[in-house]
C-alpha cells in the first residue's frame, strides 16, 4: 500500500502581480511545445489550454525541465479537443530519509507478529516444541509464521519501492505498522511525495507490489500445505480457521483432493500465506488510491470513480449477505480513510499500453479469486 502526499510552497499566496508575471514566464517557456489558446490563474494554480505541438511525452519532460527553476510542476491532460496543462506549485518533492523510524516500526513488527505465531498458530512439529522454552525462547516458535508473513509484506512494499525509484519517483522506506492482533500487523505503507510520470509508471508502481508479494505467497502456500494434516471436519471446511477463496481452495484440491468430512489442520506458513493472500486482495480492491483503485485508474481515469463507489457497494451488500462483520469495517475504513479520488500522473494522456491493460484486467479478476466470502 502507498501514500501519495503532494507538499506545496509555503509562498504560494503571491501577490497577483507576481502570479501574472510568472504567468508569462511560464506561457514563454512553453511556446515552442504548447500553443496557447486560453490562460487562467485559479489561485496559485496557472492554466493553460491549447494543443500540443510535439508528442505527450516529450511535452512533458520539455515543461518539468522549464517551469521546475520557477517552483512549479506540470500536469498534463486532454480536455475537449485539446489539452490543458497545470502548472502547480509543489514544493521540493524529494522524500526525505528516516531510516530510524523504518527500522524502529519494522523491529516492533517482527515483535508483534513472531507474538502473533506464537500465540495463535500452531502446526510445526518442530517449532512447536520451543512453546516449552521460558521468555523469550518460545517466541522461536512463531518463527514460521511470522517470518513468511514478514517475507510476503516486505518484497510487496519494496516492489513499489524500487519501481518508484527506477521511474524516479520521490519515495520512502516501507514503514511497517505493528498491532497487538490476531496477525501482528496492519501491513506496511510507503509514502510517496511526487506523482507519477504517466499512467504506464502509475501501473508498474501499483502493481508491482501485489504481484511481487505474490511471488512469496504462492510458493509459501504450496509448502505450507505440503506440510499441513488432514483431519475430521467439525464444522464448515476452513483453511485453519480463515474462509477458502476461490484461489486457496484450488491449491488445497491439488494438495489433498475431495475433503469429505474432512479438513486441513494448517502449518503457520500456510496461515501466513492465506494472511498475504488476503491482504494482497484487500490492496487489489479498485477503489481510491489502493494499488487496486491505481490500476484502475490507469486503466481508465473517467470510470476510476463509478467503479470504486461500485466496489463498495458490493462489500456491503457482501456483510449482509454473509454476516461476516469483516466487510462492514473494510467498507467504512474504506469509505473514511480512503475515498474515492485519485491523483492524477503527471502526464494523463500517454495511453495504457495493451500488455499492462492485459495485466490490469488480470490483477482485476485475481480480486475475485483472492477473496473469501467469509475471511475469518
Amino acid at each position: 500500500m502507498r501514500w501519495w502526499r503532494f507538499r506545496r510552497r509555503p509562498d504560494v499566496a503571491l501577490a497577483s502581480e507576481d502570479l501574472l508575471a510568472t504567468e508569462e514566464r511560464l506561457r514563454h517557456v512553453a511556446e515552442d511545445v504548447l500553443d496557447v489558446r486560453e490562460r487562467q490563474i485559479r489561485g496559485g494554480i496557472i492554466l493553460f489550454r491549447g494543443a500540443l505541438r510535439v508528442d505527450a511525452p516529450r511535452a512533458l519532460e520539455t515543461l518539468l525541465a522549464r517551469f521546475a527553476p520557477f517552483g512549479y510542476t506540470p500536469f498534463v491532460r486532454a480536455e475537449g479537443d485539446g489539452v490543458l496543462v497545470q502548472a502547480w506549485p509543489l514544493g521540493d518533492l524529494r522524500q526525505p530519509a528516516r531510516p530510524v523510524l523504518a527500522l524502529t516500526l519494522f523491529a516492533l513488527t517482527v515483535v508483534s507478529t513472531f507474538l502473533a505465531g506464537a500465540f495463535f498458530f500452531v502446526g510445526s512439529e518442530t517449532f512447536d516444541a520451543y512453546r516449552a522454552l521460558p521468555f523469550p525462547g518460545w517466541l522461536v516458535s512463531g518463527a514460521p509464521f511470522a517470518v513468511t508473513l514478514l517475507a510476503i509484506l516486505g518484497v510487496h512494499e519494496f516492489g513499489h519501492y524500487f519501481t518508484a525509484r527506477y521511474y524516479g519517483a520521490a519515495v520512502s522506506l516501507p514503514y511497517f505498522i505493528p498491532a497487538p492482533m490476531l496477525f501482528g500487523t496492519f501491513g506496511a505503507i510507503i509514502r510517496m511525495r511526487s506523482p507519477a510520470r504517466d499512467r504506464n509508471a502509475l501501473f508498474d508502481i501499483a502493481a508491482a507490489g501485489p504481484l511481487a508479494g505474490l511471488l512469496v505467497a504462492i510458493p509459501a502456500l504450496v509448502l505450507g500445505l505440503s506440510w499441513s494434516q488432514v483431519v475430521p471436519a467439525t464444522g464448515e471446511p476452513s483453511l485453519g480457521g480463515f474462509g477458502y477463496s476461490l484461489f486457496t481452495r484450488l491449491f488445497v484440491y491439488l494438495e489433498f483432493g475431495p475433503l469429505d468430512g474432512m479438513a486441513v489442520m494448517t502449518h503457520p506458513m500456510a496461515d501466513a500465506a492465506w494472511v498475504g493472500c488476503f491482504v494482497t486482495a484487500l490492496n487489489l480492491f479498485p477503489v481510491g488510491q489502493l494499488d487496486g483503485g491505481r490500476i484502475a485508474y490507469a486503466l481508465s481515469a473517467r470510470r476510476h470513480r463509478a467503479l470504486g463507489v461500485t466496489t463498495w457497494v458490493v462489500l456491503v451488500v457482501m456483510g449482509a449477505l454473509t454476516g461476516s462483520v469483516n466487510w462492514f469495517v473494510w467498507a467504512a475504513l474504506l469509505f473514511l480513510l480512503v475515498g474515492f479520488d485519485h491523483s492524477p500522473p503527471l502526464d494523463d494522456l500517454t495511453p495504457l499500453t495493451r500488455g499492462r491493460r492485459l495485466l490490469g484486467v488480470a490483477c482485476l479478476v485475481l480480486v475475485v479469486l483472492l477473496i473469501p466470502p467469509i475471511p475469518i
